[in-house]
């Protein structure tokens, strides 16, 4: 079968509207049947909630809140909450549907979910952020369950919100409930392996691709954007396999160095820094937008979505996009990206790293039971090999982008589910 070129996207800063495009590209090259079409393209189930939360000087502010289960063919549905002013149904529900298609990718039993909270919590106190967090968990009382739906942190949210909505839900239950949240501090059930899963992830993404495309880590260059939990563990772990990362970036700028940045030091300094790289010295302060151009072999952007767009793709001189964040390219770029011979290991497979270990830190709530660092890194890097093989196999039996390969696995394993179980 060939590559169909995808429908004219209607707004490309739109993420579902960028979803939906690689969906109905990869579901027309699959040949995919119209009625599993019509269920896989629409939420399973859209929550929006308001949360009037007491402030600390008294006044009560009013908090939309929301929770979109995509799908729960292949288990219960599993996908973070954000707590950030940008959130909306739109993001929440392109969120949802690409957790979908990441669980199915790496072959774990869940279907896919998103939830959020339109706020601002670096403005607000811990005591703020708890009730609202409490709250926004008793208002989804009915929806949370471990064997139902299961939240996770996600940009604007932690360890400890988890904590407080693990606590919440098993004070409603009237017994502790380790499995309806993963994310957790280890002492509350979490997983050890969780917090770098992500990045590491997106570091045997980036091996795997780099052996196919036979790039010598020892002699390769890579630039990270972004330095939150995904890139700066992702920018360590590829350093430690010999790369050479010569750009990383925040919030604050991006910084560059040819001889290669020591990530040990610049995360030491970023934590000594209130979580900025502002004022790093080992390199040159460079406009943010340049990071992307740079001449090196591998880029990961591993911050927002759309930052690879129409404007910018035609200047990426790396030979490998190895993607830590979700919805970094916009679906247009995709094109110029394929037609330059850009490989791309696109974010349902390269950051699925982190639901893999989520799963793992259900898996040992469920048994009871703790596994070793090592034993989760060693099943977590198998999943992620396996997956990335299995896309790549794909790209070449249809002859279709990486991308599009992946959502042929995920939308493939997912209508097959669908078909066994039967609809109404």
């Amino acid at each position: 079968m060939s590559y169909i070129e995808p429908a004219p996207i209607k707004d490309s800063e739109n993420p579902f509207e960028s979803m939906m495009s690689r969906f109905e590209m990869a579901s027309n090259t699959l040949g995919l049947d119209e009625e599993i079409y019509n269920v896989l393209k629409t939420p399973a189930k859209q929550v929006v909630v308001s949360l009037p939360i007491t402030m600390d000087d008294g006044s009560i502010r009013v908090f939309e809140g929301y929770r979109v289960i995509h799908s729960n063919i292949l288990g219960p549905s599993k996908g973070g909450v954000r707590f950030d002013m940008a959130v909306n149904l739109d993001e929440v529900k392109a969120l949802a549907a690409w957790m979908t298609w990441k669980c199915a990718v790496v072959d774990i039993p869940y279907g896919g979910a998103k939830g959020g909270v339109k706020c601002n919590p670096r403005e607000m106190s811990p005591g703020e952020i708890e009730r609202l967090v409490r709250a926004y968990t008793l208002s989804m009382i009915e929806i949370f369950g471990p064997d139902r739906d299961i939240p996770a942190p996600d940009m604007g949210s932690g360890p400890r919100e988890m904590a407080w909505m693990m606590d919440e839900f098993s004070r409603a239950q009237g017994t502790t409930t380790n499995a309806v949240v993963t994310g957790k501090p280890l002492v509350l059930g979490g997983s050890l392996g969780r917090v770098e899963a992500t990045g590491r992830g997106v570091m045997v993404s980036a091996l795997a691709a780099m052996e196919k495309l036979q790039i010598n880590p020892y002699q390769a260059t890579c630039a990270v954007q972004g330095f939150g939990n995904v890139g700066s563990y992702a920018a360590l772990l590829l350093e430690e396999r010999g790369l050479k990362v010569t750009a990383i970036s925040d919030i604050s700028g991006a910084y560059y160095n040819k001889e290669g940045i020591n990530i040990a030091d610049a995360i030491r300094y970023r934590d000594s820094h209130d979580g900025r790289l502002e004022g790093f010295e080992q390199a040159e302060s460079i406009p943010q937008e340049d990071l992307l151009t740079l001449e090196v072999d591998v880029l990961v952007p591993a911050a927002m979505e759309d930052v690879i767009n129409v404007e910018n793709a035609e200047k990426i001189k790396a030979k490998l996009i190895v993607e830590g964040a979700n919805g970094p390219t916009s679906a247009k770029a995709d094109a110029i990206i394929n037609k330059n011979g850009i490989m791309v290991a696109p974010d349902i497979l390269a950051n699925a790293g982190g639901v893999t270990v989520s799963y793992f830190e259900w898996v040992q709530n469920r048994l009871g039971y703790k596994w070793t660092g090592e034993r989760v890194n060693r099943r977590s890097d198998r999943i992620m090999k396996d997956a990335f093989e299995k896309v790549y196999q794909t790209s070449l039996e249809y002859k279709v982008p990486m991308r599009i390969s992946a959502y042929i696995v995920a939308i493939d394993k997912v209508a097959k589910t669908y078909k066994w179980r039967g609809g109404f």
